[in-house]
């Protein structure tokens, strides 16, 4: 197949007209290549690599703490028609058996499912551990009867249970033990910073450890101060530590945004953290047995404590372009850093020959007009 005469955006964040081959599910450098001369005509569209969202809960009624087989059907169909053509599905704080029930489910789901094949779903790449190794004064929404101190066990355990899916892992650094965990698990898995109040000088700690990522960026963190700059100020100046960002118009102001994209230069991984009632509007819904009141664009708790996003990433990357963060920047934050901060930036996150054919066709205006995952349409067919 070939993709004609689009805007291509290049890892180097340029976009260039050029044709894009595709052959078996995997973008080809030559069309020599090919033993299909399907063509779809991009004149006038920009080709984007397909989006990467490392921080999901739910959607379309379901979220994956439930352990449904069926509900995370769902919520990859809905990430798959909204551009996500890669995510980590994410764990609230729960308890221990039940965290293992879930993880005894999703290994099961991935062995059912292929990374190249017809199934209309957002491929994962792995879970997201967010929590329970939290802050109880940076909970956030999750509940604080589920937090525990940092333990190699409890973690060994859920790793176990789904065969070693476990891509990330948040942990609150200053939780008594975090430090040695961080140590212990830095080869099996991304840990990232988050729900903390860490200092400056323990998040260094952590980083030094062997952290590498951030948790939501500017939120349940201490805010960065001139006098005590804290995990924030820590986080910017490692050269390794990528960032995610939720860029709803809730959790961060716009120009907290574009602040970001300043202080993390080519380190800014865009993220939903998106929740059970993503796509449904207004409502009243359930997080982990806590009710959640969606009206526009918040979604919170009774008490008022923002409970996730009840948007995509595709619309958190177009929201941060109408913030002023330039496209290139966006596009990328949304793709490529988000595959690099997981490590799969070999596989996917860019359209470069050799990765997988995850491929968004959109108008000037980012109007998502097609979605392309390893080479076939979202409806089943192929592209």
């Amino acid at each position: 197949m070939i993709i004609q005469n689009g805007l291509v955006f290049q890892e180097n964040k340029s976009f260039r007209k050029r044709d894009l081959y595709i052959e078996k599910g995997r973008i080809v450098s030559d069309a020599d290549e090919l033993t299909d001369p399907s063509v779809i005509n991009a004149e006038g569209m920009f080709v984007l690599p397909g989006l990467v969202d490392v921080h999901i809960h739910g959607a379309s009624g379901h979220d994956f703490s439930d352990g449904s087989a069926e509900g995370l059907k769902k919520i990859l169909s809905y990430q798959l028609k909204h551009g996500v053509t890669t995510c980590c599905p994410t764990t609230m704080s729960l308890p221990e058996e039940r965290l293992l029930k879930i993880f005894d489910g999703i290994r099961d789901f991935r062995k059912n499912t292929t990374d190249f094949g017809t199934e209309p779903f957002s491929r994962i790449a792995g879970v997201h551990l967010e929590g329970p190794f939290l802050d109880p004064a940076r909970k956030g929404s999750h509940k604080e009867e589920y937090l525990l101190s940092p333990d190699g066990d409890f973690f060994r355990k859920c790793f176990d249970a789904c065969d070693g899916m476990i891509r990330l892992v948040t942990i609150a650094p200053n939780l008594k033990g975090a430090l040695k965990l961080i140590e212990e698990i830095r080869e099996k898995t991304v840990v990232s910073l988050g729900h903390t109040g860490a200092d400056y000088e323990t998040a260094r700690a952590a980083f030094r450890a062997g952290a590498s990522h951030v948790t939501h960026l500017f939120n349940a963190m201490a805010p960065l101060h001139h006098r005590n700059p804290g995990l924030i100020g820590a986080a910017s100046e490692d050269q390794s530590c990528m960032a995610e960002l939720i860029c709803d118009g809730v959790h961060v102001h716009e120009s907290a945004v574009r602040a970001a994209f300043r202080l993390f230069p080519g380190r800014i991984v865009l993220i939903s953290d998106s929740i059970r009632g993503t796509g449904l509007g207004d409502g009243v819904f359930e997080l982990v047995g806590q009710q959640v009141t969606v009206s526009g664009k918040r979604a919170v708790l009774k008490d008022g404590t923002i409970a996730g996003s009840v948007t995509n990433l595709y619309d958190c990357m177009r929201n941060a372009v109408s913030f002023g963060v330039p496209i290139e920047e966006a596009v990328s934050a949304a793709s490529f850093n988000a595959a690099e901060s997981i490590g799969l930036s070999h596989e996917i996150g860019s359209l470069s020959p050799g990765k997988r054919a995850d491929i968004l066709l959109t108008d000037r205006n980012l109007n998502l007009l097609k979605v392309i995952r390893s080479g076939y349409s979202v409806d089943g067919s192929f592209a």
